[in-house]
């Protein structure tokens, strides 16, 4: 294995041929050194197919920007990505997490780049948390680089290789990928307050990206009994974990931790770290007792159907993991599946509630969610006719978009 200093750097980029299929972890994972180094050879890029599950709000770096015969696969559209999609140097391949896994853990790249821990005392390095699909790819890869940071919190429980099955690594420390928690507003506190009433003790607890969902976790501090069984755990996570409100003896579960340098630290020995065919693989969690899943939408029509992906025509997004989290909750025995999104955007201009989805695609089927929650209550759709589920979703809506709503239904009517 090369070590450290500009003589690795310089055989990292000689891997980069035209041709190569190269992967780059995402999430948390992605090292921020790589930019660095790319942007100052942008040339190394030349003719290289690159893919990485990038997530909106977290990889905001675009690859393919640097070299105009570059190209980037990945699974979302995070917003630094748009004029490259646009111009056709990134492809979005429109997939559930446990698809996305699945595909990975199949793919053979000629280079698969990683960041990880330096080695343990036995020559282990870890992913840090971040598990999602590193431990997917590493074994099929042909050749590993690795960015080595010891400031990467080392997760007690979760996928590490061997420092010598790593080909090249660079030393690399200093920050890594975190996020500041937000504040919730006023109407997302209200919505969490819906969530949270929904949530029995003993419940096993998903929850997704956005503010609602993160907020919910703040209006559960008294219940009791609750499992972690997250794609994604937030700073919300510890405050559970703090109140008592998680269960003591259970194993508690996630693919990746987001959140502060602080918070990063305190999960990596909270959290069984696990890849996503785990975490999202529908079997086990549909045999999960009371697995909730708390999700959130840009729009929802009264239908029941649901967009996660575009807004104003434009993709924005990407599937992430409602689609596993939603179907899995359906089955459970005593699952729910929520989701939760204010009912209106734009300053309240434009409610989110809508009459009929006119997005290219659905992102969610009419019978994927139980329960949408807004800020103005909650509309369980389990078992509803057609009319009763436009009825409680116009409900929900703001009351000065409710009128407008009915009026649309019933022009749209009879079925």
């Amino acid at each position: 294995m090369r070590t450290m200093g500009d003589p690795a750097s310089a055989e990292a980029l000689a891997a980069f041929r035209p041709g190569a299929r190269v992967y780059i972890q995402g999430a948390g994972g992605e090292p921020l050194a790589l930019r660095g180094m790319l942007a100052a050879a942008p040339a190394a890029l030349a003719e290289v197919n690159l893919t990485s599950c990038m997530l909106p709000g977290i990889n905001e770096f675009d690859y393919a920007a640097l070299n105009p015969t570059a190209r980037l696969t990945t699974f979302m559209l995070p917003a630094a990505l748009r004029a490259s999609f646009v111009e056709g140097r990134v492809r979005v391949r429109p997939m559930p997490y446990s698809q996305i896994a699945a595909a990975l853990a199949e793919e053979i790249f000629d280079l698969a780049i990683f960041q990880v821990t330096p080695p343990d005392a036995e020559g282990w390095c870890g992913f840090g948390p971040c598990a999602d699909f590193a431990g997917l790819v590493f074994p099929h890869a042909k050749r590993r680089l690795a960015f080595v940071n010891p400031d990467v919190p080392w997760v007690s429980r979760g996928p590490r290789v061997r420092r010598e099955d790593i080909d090249i690594a660079i030393d690399a420390p200093g920050a890594f990928i975190t996020a500041s928690p937000e504040a919730p507003s006023t109407e997302r506190a209200a919505i969490a307050a819906l969530v949270a009433s929904h949530v029995p003790d003993g419940a096993a607890l998903q929850t997704g990206i956005g503010g609602a969902p993160a907020a919910a976790l703040g209006c559960l501090k008294d219940h009791r009994g609750l499992i972690v069984r997250s794609g994604l755990v937030t700073e919300g996570y510890r405050h559970l974990a703090l109140a008592g409100a998680l269960a003591d003896a259970a194993d508690h579960i996630t693919g990746l931790a987001m959140g502060s340098t602080d918070f990063m630290g305190w999960a990596a020995n909270a959290f069984t770290f696990a890849d996503a065919l785990t975490t999202h693989g529908a079997a086990g969690l549909a045999g999960t007792p009371c697995f909730t899943a708390i999700n959130s939408a840009l729009e929802v029509d009264l239908f029941g159907q649901v967009n996660v992906e575009w807004r104003d025509g434009r993709l924005v997004g990407g599937l992430g993991g409602a689609p596993d989290f939603a179907r899995a909750a359906r089955r459970s025995q005593g699952g729910r599946s929520i989701l939760a999104l204010p009912a209106t955007a734009k300053g309240g201009r434009v409610s989110r509630i809508v009459p009929r989805l006119t997005t290219p695609t659905i992102s969610l089927s009419r019978d994927d969610a139980d329960l949408i929650i807004t800020e103005h209550g909650a509309a369980d759709l389990r078992g509803a006719d057609i009319q009763t589920r436009a009825r409680r979703l116009i409900a929900i809506a703001a009351p000065d978009q409710q009128e407008g709503l009915d009026r649309a239904w019933r022009e749209m009517g009879p079925f």
